[in-house]
């Protein structure tokens, strides 16, 4: 593996063990009431965001109609961005395609036989055990491949055996341990039981979406799509991806992609964040934001897909991608952004 194939990978790695120092202040001052339009309209709420100085992009709409699509600080909404871990939710989905087409029998579907060829020599009897679920909800109970430990599993040779021969830190089932290597898992199991690539198979399964595109995608040495970082997308596409998910799973006129009850499914909490207390699904994190439930994907920097069922709405943001998101506060002005669009909503 080149330095130019690893470089992204130990950048991302380090950012993610920086300490904030000064100009991250900036990304994570919270706004005023009255800009953030707390209790104003959306024009209001969205003026208020030009502050947050590592915003790009916001969207927002509403039964389908766009109410607001703005750039900031020179960026737009047509522009590509990586978005990092929100990609984990459109894996989920793709899993999901994949369990209707019988190309897996469900959530409770070993790994272990369809990733035999990696396995480890002398595998711990607990892998024997995990299941698609286990790696959907990140609860494989094996030590986690992101944070401090992402740069050690992108720069081993075999990102799927790396993955497979981590040792267990509880057993499988047990609280959540966030690991891209969980979702990386997964596409090497399409791979696999689809007999393509997994942006082959996202390119024929989402290709009646219409906005909805994939660009640029990283690989591992083997050409397995990276499941869950490193995905490039436009927001308006994100969004698109976003309006599938609010419509239950159904293109704009009517064309059922994701199933139904997947959605549904995806959307029920299995577990908890350690670091946020969040819910987490299937891909998805769930949380009370503005009064309101919302299922949201969440990608390093501020990469943010929300989804208020209740108001039918779709709420897409897109951030730098070098900057951290969560450790700084900026993920928690995102949220506030929300709240405040969600209020003017409500008083609309």
């Amino acid at each position: 593996m080149t330095l130019a194939h690893v470089l992204p990978y130990i950048r991302e790695m380090l950012n993610r063990r920086t300490i904030l120092g000064a100009p991250f202040v900036l990304y994570a001052t919270r706004l005023p009431a009255q800009e953030a339009g707390s209790h104003g309209s959306l024009a209001d709420s969205l003026n208020g965001a030009e502050r947050l100085r590592a915003l790009e992009a916001v969207i927002v709409s509403r039964d389908g109609e766009t109410l607001a699509e703005r750039g900031y600080h020179g960026h737009s909404p047509a522009e590509s961005t990586n978005i990092k871990s929100a990609s984990k939710s459109i894996v989920s989905a793709l899993v999901g395609i994949a369990i209707s087409k019988g190309l897996l029998e469900g959530v409770e579907q070993p790994i272990a036989p369809v990733l035999k060829a990696d396995l480890p020599a002398n595998p711990d009897p607990r892998l024997l055990r995990v299941t698609i679920g286990n790696l959907l909800s990140m609860q494989t109970g094996m030590d986690p491949l992101s944070g401090p430990n992402y740069g050690r599993f992108v720069a081993s040779r075999n990102w799927v055996r790396f993955a497979l021969a981590q040792e267990f830190v509880e057993d499988p089932g047990g609280s959540m341990l966030y690991s891209t290597a969980s979702t990386h898992l997964l596409s090497a199991i399409l791979t696999k039981v689809g007999k393509k690539p997994t942006l082959a198979l996202a390119q024929e399964w989402f290709e009646p979406l219409d906005g909805f595109r994939i660009g640029s995608w990283a690989r591992d040495r083997q050409g397995i799509y990276l499941g869950g970082n490193q995905m490039a997308m436009t927001t308006r596409s994100l969004h698109a991806f976003g309006e599938l998910y609010r419509r239950g799973g159904r293109t704009a006129d009517g064309v059922q992609l994701v199933p139904e009850a997947w959605v549904r499914t995806s959307w029920e909490q299995r577990t908890n964040s350690r670091y946020s207390g969040d819910g987490y699904g299937y891909g998805w994190f769930l949380k009370r934001i503005g009064e309101a439930d919302v299922r949201f994907a969440w990608g390093y920097g501020g990469q943010m897909l929300y989804i208020i069922p209740e108001l039918q709405m779709t709420v897409t943001m897109t951030s730098e991608e070098e900057a951290p998101s969560a450790a700084n506060g900026y993920r928690d002005r995102l949220h506030d952004l929300l709240a405040a669009i969600i209020q003017s909503q409500r008083s609309a």
